[in-house]
């Protein structure tokens, strides 16, 4: 009985996890990641837990729990990444950790003492290789907003486009807006080492954290500060190691720049290995090479991270335009310049901010009930939940709030709060 009823919280804690941004399908390998990384006591807390930040004030009268008792559950479950802890004004709010990006990467990043990191890994990649179980659940209905999106390496763009690139979408500008610096271990490369997967020689550390966020990295101690000149040369090496950068999926107030290797990194795997081209949203840009002045030497292709390009049996390159990310790699390591990056034919729009993406992710994911109605213990919330969000799945409605047309209107309407 007591193997039941412990089964059946993580089933519940599986559920809360999966109502988040990201979906997370349950299967047996989830199972055995929560019931690693959370005991029952810790998981019945999460599962009363309000969805989306709330005030400690918030979760102590949705779940019953004493003060003093709380705050140290909490604080523990936020030193392993599992809750997320943003100081607001007004004081901390918290939230249970999505999987992506959060528990896995959290998870992944921690080092030291009594660390079972290889254990983990194993965990995470069966649950991640169970067949596609997780990249259908997020990726197969044609979704647009995702947590990442591409960069194109800087000088890589034709030069009569040059101008046109903006600030958001250039990585030395995205430093040189920030004042404060993080750097931590990359979740997808340590991860890869103790599989012994990882076939690159890129270092570990280069999980790149920009402002408000690194104060949260540098407490938990996922990651160190590091001075802007540091920053700087971290995208100079990457650059010339040819690692896609992959930034967090807004224009303003960017937290996060990844340095995505192909043999690694479990985004790009949504595309090279899975097959889905939505995995990471693309720059504004895509490859093109200039066939008068390429060599044909094949250098673009054994670049390309995620093998959108191959070698025509006539000679040169052919480019899958479904999956190029307009990262500039194959740019970066053509030696004659003949490949260069140009305009996309139609613009991709990123949400604003964190608040744009959270809302038009969910949204797209079948789960804006649960930031809407909030607390899983108020019975007129879980009315609403249900109620709204059967509404919010109905496919004309979907297409509708995420069209072009409707889509700035919902968003400024969900700021105001109505």
């Amino acid at each position: 009985m007591g193997h039941m009823v412990g089964k059946d919280i993580y089933r519940k804690l599986g559920k809360k996890i999966d109502g988040s941004t990201v979906r997370v399908p349950w299967t047996d390998s989830l199972y055995q990641i929560l019931k690693e990384l959370y005991t029952a006591e810790e998981a019945e807390l999460l599962v009363k837990m309000p969805y989306g930040f709330s005030t400690l004030e918030q979760i102590e009268k949705a779940t019953a729990y004493e003060k003093l008792k709380l705050k140290k559950l909490l604080d523990g479950l936020c030193d392993r990444g599992l809750v997320l802890d943003f100081l607001w004004p007004g004081g901390y709010r918290y939230m249970v950790s999505p999987l992506v990006i959060g528990i896995f990467e959290f998870t992944m990043m921690r080092t030291g003492e009594n660390i079972d990191s290889k254990k983990w890994a194993g965990l995470f990649h069966d649950y991640l290789s169970d067949g596609d179980t997780f990249y259908r659940a997020n990726f197969s209905k044609g979704q647009k907003v995702m947590p990442l999106r591409a960069l194109p390496h800087e000088g890589t763009i034709a030069d009569s486009q040059y101008m046109e690139v903006l600030d958001y979408e250039k990585a030395t500008a995205i430093v040189e807006d920030t004042k404060k610096f993080a750097v931590g271990v990359c979740s997808c490369r340590h991860e890869k080492l103790h599989l012994g997967e990882k076939k690159c020689d890129v270092p570990l550390e280069l999980c790149s954290t920009f402002g408000a966020a690194t104060a949260f990295m540098i407490a938990h101690k996922f990651a160190r500060e590091i001075s802007k000149s540091e920053m700087l040369d971290n995208l100079a090496r990457s650059r010339e190691m040819g690692l896609v950068f992959c930034a967090d999926n807004v224009k303003n107030d960017i937290s996060f720049i990844c340095h995505c290797c192909g043999c690694c990194c479990n985004a790009l795997a949504g595309l090279s290995k899975f097959g889905y081209p939505n995995a990471v949203v693309t720059s504004n840009f895509i490859a093109r090479c200039e066939s008068e002045t390429c060599a044909e030497c094949g250098d673009c292709s054994k670049a390309c991270p995620i093998n959108a390009i191959e070698m025509k049996p006539d000679g040169g390159p052919e480019i899958d335009s479904r999956f190029c990310l307009g990262c500039g790699v194959c740019a970066v390591k053509c030696s004659n310049g003949s490949m260069r990056l140009v305009r996309r034919e139609k613009r991709v729009l990123y949400p604003e901010d964190s608040f744009e993406r959270v809302i038009l992710q969910s949204l797209e994911r079948g789960t804006l009930q649960n930031l809407l109605f909030a607390n899983p213990q108020s019975l007129s919330h879980s009315f609403m939940r249900a109620f709204v969000g059967g509404f919010l799945k109905l496919p004309p409605v979907k297409k509708s709030l995420m069209s072009d047309t409707l889509r700035s209107r919902f968003l400024t309407s969900m700021r105001k709060g109505g």
